[in-house]
Formats: C-alpha cells, sequence, structure tokens
C-alpha cells in the first residue's frame, strides 16, 4: 500500500480570529466566577470594595466586582465554639478527645495557692458581623485570650475544693457575665450563649492522694449524717419522754393540793358546825363512823350495858345449831 501524504493547510487569520473568542470568552467566565458568589442560608455576606467596607448582603446570590471587591462569609446564625485543655477529634455518637498538647491553657493556680486542670467550652453566636471584623484585629484569638483571662481570675479567687465541686456551676456562670462584658466594652460583635465547665480535675502527679482526701471527706460527711440521723431519732423522744413526766408530776402535785385544801376546808366546815352545836355535831360524827366501820365487822352481839350475860341459845358463829333427838 502506497503510503499516502495529507497536508492541512492551516490558515493564519482564521487561527487569530477563533483564538481572540476562545481567550476572551474564558475571561468572561472567570469573571463571572468571581463575581457571583453564593451566601449561605446562615451567612451573612460582608463585601470589601477597594479594602474598604461597602455593603453587608443577605443570603442568596450575590455580585461583586471582580479584582475591586471581595467579600468576607460570616455565619451569624450558627453557634460558634472554642474549646480550652482539649480538642474535639472526631464528632459523632462516640466523640474522640485530643488533650496532650493543651496543658497549657488548662493548668491554672487557685486562690488557695494549689493547681487544678480545667476544662471549658465557651458557647457564642456573631451578631454584628462589621464589628467582628473591623472592630477588633483578629476576633477568635481575642476572644480566645479573654476566655482564659475571665477563667483564671474566677478561679484564681476561690479554693481548690469549691473549683472541683460545688462552686462550679458558679465558676461557669461569673465567667460568663465577665466575658459579655469584655465583648461588649471591645465591640467585637459576639454574644456568649454559655460557659460551660467541661471537666476539672487535679494534677495527674496528684490526683491519687486528692482522690483518697475525698474519699475521707465523704465518710466523715456519711458518719457526720447517721450521728445527726441518731439525735433526731433520739432526741426528740427523750424531750418527749421528759415533758410527759413533769406533766405527769405537775398533775399529782395539782391533785395533792386539791385534795388537801378540799379535808381542809370539809374540817373547817365540821369544826364550825360543831362550835355550834356541840352535841349534835359529835352525834352525827358517831353515827357516820359506825355507819363506817360496821360493815367491815364479822358476826357482831349488841347487848345492853346493864345485861349481865348472853342468851345461851344464841348463835355467835353464824353456824346452825344441831338438834340432838
Amino acid at each position: 500500500m502506497a503510503n499516502e501524504q495529507f497536508e492541512i493547510n492551516i490558515n493564519p487569520d482564521w487561527i487569530k480570529k477563533y483564538l481572540t473568542k476562545i481567550i476572551a470568552g474564558l475571561i468572561l467566565l472567570i469573571a463571572l466566577g468571581m463575581a457571583i458568589k453564593t451566601v449561605g442560608p446562615e451567612e451573612e455576606g460582608v463585601v470589601i470594595q477597594l479594602g474598604q467596607y461597602n455593603r453587608t448582603v443577605q443570603p442568596g446570590l450575590n455580585f461583586i466586582i471582580p479584582l475591586a471587591e471581595n467579600m468576607y462569609k460570616i455565619p451569624v446564625q450558627r453557634q460558634l465554639k472554642q474549646e480550652f485543655g482539649f480538642r474535639t477529634a472526631t464528632a459523632g455518637q462516640r466523640s474522640e478527645y485530643s488533650k496532650t498538647a493543651y496543658s497549657d491553657e488548662s493548668m491554672m493556680l487557685t486562690g488557695d495557692l494549689n493547681l487544678t486542670d480545667v476544662e471549658w467550652v465557651v458557647q457564642y453566636r456573631i451578631v454584628n458581623s462589621f464589628n467582628y471584623l473591623f472592630r477588633v484585629r483578629n476576633a477568635e484569638k481575642t476572644l480566645k485570650d479573654m476566655s482564659e483571662a475571665a477563667m483564671r481570675k474566677i478561679v484564681g479567687d476561690r479554693t481548690v475544693n469549691e473549683v472541683l465541686t460545688v462552686g462550679r456551676q458558679e465558676v461557669a456562670s461569673s465567667v460568663e457575665v465577665i466575658l459579655q462584658e469584655m465583648c461588649d466594652e471591645y465591640e467585637n460583635g459576639i454574644r456568649i450563649d454559655q460557659v460551660v465547665l467541661q471537666d476539672v480535675n487535679p494534677p495527674e502527679p496528684v490526683k491519687p492522694s486528692f482522690n483518697a482526701v475525698n474519699e475521707a471527706q465523704q465518710e466523715r460527711e456519711t458518719l457526720i449524717n447517721q450521728a445527726e440521723a441518731e439525735y433526731n431519732r433520739v432526741i426528740p423522744r427523750a424531750r418527749g419522754e421528759a415533758l410527759e413526766t413533769v406533766e405527769l408530776a405537775e398533775a399529782y402535785a395539782l391533785n395533792r393540793v386539791n385534795r388537801a385544801k378540799g379535808e381542809a376546808n370539809r374540817f373547817s366546815a365540821v369544826y364550825e358546825s360543831y362550835i355550834k352545836s356541840p352535841e349534835v355535831t359529835k352525834q352525827r360524827i358517831y353515827l357516820e363512823t359506825m355507819e363506817r366501820v360496821l360493815p367491815k365487822l364479822g358476826n357482831k352481839v349488841i347487848t345492853d350495858e346493864k345485861g349481865s350475860n348472853v342468851l345461851p341459845l344464841l348463835n355467835l358463829t353464824g353456824e346452825p345449831k344441831k338438834l340432838e333427838p
């Protein structure tokens, strides 16, 4: 087969004509790509024109002047956070954290000159994108420094036991208030939502000793509570018994006094009657005495004082007499 040679004649004018259009089209596409900016639903776009603030645009498609304008997207509707003493390595149902390289920002000195390892999270929102970009240089770094300063100030005013146990919520609330005041003062456009103490522990070298102290304190509190419970069980009962004894004694004393007063009044009344009628009173007292004494006696024989003998057939023993046949 014979080799055939094909010759292509290229017109230089044709190449120049279409190459210019291709380059222009590419430049136009690049310009459109640079001019069209998409702002997310949780964001706000801040447009800078020639290095100066120009306008703020809302979510959606927006156009800027290529090369002359630049846009910064600020997440104004999203809650952001800063972590101190640790970093989240992977988030999910089982989040993983890294703590090895962040001990400098979490190690603090308490008011009683003890060291403690405080890990916390600052949750915040950007509420003014202009202030966030232009009022403070590097607002994220500034907020981080302010958070550390506020936490060290509050922890330094409290004892290690307060920070580790009962004072944790108070520490977080105090840091939140101070941090918001600093943000308002610096006008950085940030609102603090919450400060959360993630974990508070003594330093690793002294942790076993500190745990032993805590166990001893808890045991002491347990014994105190048991003693107070026993006290509350025994003392009120003893007080009740003592009060009952006192009331019984008072009632007995009142009864004896009233009876003595009654007998005294009765004796006085009898004496007054006796003064008025001595014989009648004597006779009445004799009869009343005999009425009270005689029923207590057994068989009795009443004779005349002038009688000399008792009838021989009188049954003195109360037993029936047996008659002889």
